[in-house]
């Protein structure tokens, strides 16, 4: 029995081992994530400024042929003048004239305020598109540190997985699913030391004679509170 104790209470410090190694390989993990999430978040908005960019210049495109349209209607307009014989054709065609000029004024205003939104965007993009850039060097710096470090973590883990099994192949099949079922329901606390009196896994106060049959006997006890298996260091 105290062969399997011993047993227990190493394959306990590996589990914990373990758990510490998973625990950075996804704190390294998250760390990732997060930074790929503010790259892609950057990307959405360049993404999201092209399209506004590109709208706005369609809409400037079709105000310009617009504007060259009535242009040509003032230009055409303007050489008939002398050919006009009627005071009130006359009349008519420089109100043509009028008409278009206003409105070829109008456009030109409608251009140039397209120039002004298109001027602004494009700066927004530029700067959008130099952070997004300085975020994806020091991604693909920083993955390539995670990458490596990962990689280690993951040898670790396969040599644990390794030493475990051996450990585990020497329990007898009750002990170990016992001692799985607590490192299930016990966030991997299975099997922890009892010390003046009490379970350092609970916290709790251990009858008297439990806890001095701790360090006589040969059995595996459990702690009455949380059913984690109990070990004790004796004296020096």
């Amino acid at each position: 029995m105290l062969e399997q104790l011993q047993l227990l209470r190493d394959l306990q410090e590996l589990d914990q081992q373990k758990l510490d190694i998973d625990q950075q390989r996804q704190q390294q993990t998250g760390e990732l994530a997060e930074l790929q999430v503010v790259v892609d978040r950057l990307q959405e908005m360049v993404d999201t400024l092209d399209a506004d960019i590109a709208t706005i210049e369609e809409s400037r495109g079709e105000l310009r042929l617009s504007l060259t349209k009535e242009q040509d209607n003032v230009e055409r307009a303007e050489k008939r003048l002398p050919q006009i014989k009627t005071q009130k054709e006359y009349v008519a065609v420089l109100k043509e004239v009028d008409t278009a000029k206003k409105l070829a004024k109008e456009l030109e205003v409608q251009i140039a305020e397209k120039n002004q939104e298109l001027e602004s965007l494009q700066a927004d993009r530029a700067e959008k598109v130099d952070e997004l850039n300085t975020r994806q060097e020091e991604t693909s710096s920083r993955k390539s540190e995670i990458d490596a470090r990962i990689g280690e973590l993951d040898g670790q883990l396969g040599t644990m997985a390794s030493q475990r099994g051996n450990l585990v192949g020497q329990l007898p099949t009750p002990l170990r699913k016992r001692y799985e079922l607590l490192l299930n329901r016990r966030a991997g606390l299975a099997v922890v030391e009892a010390r003046s009196g009490a379970c350092l896994g609970c916290n709790m106060h251990l009858p008297p004679q439990l806890f001095n049959s701790l360090f006589v006997t040969q059995e595996v006890q459990s702690c009455p509170h949380c059913s984690r298996l109990l070990f004790v260091v004796s004296p020096a």
